[in-house]
């Protein structure tokens, strides 16, 4: 969707009294649905989940990029306290069960947000990963919120062009070899063998936290 359609949409969303919100894991890539939205209405909510293991970088970023774009960052994390994420050996449960480890930090805080809202702005796009391609513009979610894409058909030159024109600062960690920056225990640099997405969860058959897997209704 061109930005202009994307305005329009969401005119369409507030004209009929729907609620909006976006959630953002404030990677260099997602801040260009960001500063669209800050143009249009920079009061519509922004959730940030804090899961307790982000790079410090990520939050000095978040920070930098709420003041710039003057945007309405609302702060959410488990309830279960870090202490207890452990498996029955005493193991911190990203060592042991990551997809267990992102249920509790990501997708159960999200979770909770969904029934105080009608659509969740996402910013997923359909040539991150297989599940993505999956999706439609519109898709059901959980609680009767609907998720829209308005990224879905853009590509990464298309994400470089516009971060280019507005002059967006860049996640700081990009210039050391990262490329998609999640919780830290669970990033490493990019490499030949661990092209985009891959550097997450390296080694796992994993690419997704769960936001786009559990918290997505299948048409």
């Amino acid at each position: 969707m061109v930005k202009e359609d994307i305005y329009k949409k969401l005119k369409e969303y507030q004209e009929k009294g729907l609620k909006l919100f976006t959630s953002s894991s404030f990677q260099t890539h997602s801040i260009v649905l960001l500063h669209l939205l800050s143009e249009f209405d920079n009061t519509i909510p922004v959730y940030f989940i804090n899961t307790g293991y982000h790079f410090p970088e990520t939050i000095t970023y978040r920070d930098q990029i709420a003041d710039l774009f003057k945007l309405n960052v609302q702060v959410v994390s488990s309830s279960t306290p870090r202490n207890m994420q452990k498996d029955a050996e005493g193991r911190l449960l990203f060592t042991s069960d990551p997809d267990y480890c992102c249920y509790l930090n990501k997708v159960q805080p999200l979770d909770a947000v969904l029934p105080n809202y009608d659509i969740w702005i996402n910013g997923v796009r359909a040539d991150q990963s297989a599940v993505r391609k999956s999706f439609g513009v519109e898709q059901p979610a959980p609680h009767n919120t609907i998720r829209f894409h308005p990224m879905l058909d853009w590509d990464v030159r298309m994400i470089e062009k516009y971060i280019k024109e507005f002059k967006i600062p860049r996640h700081p960690l990009e210039a050391k070899g990262y490329l998609s920056i999640g919780c830290e225990p669970c990033t490493r640099k990019f490499d030949i063998d661990t092209y985009n997405r891959q550097g997450r969860w390296f080694g796992l058959n994993k690419t997704e936290c769960g936001l786009n897997t559990e918290l997505v209704s299948k048409n």
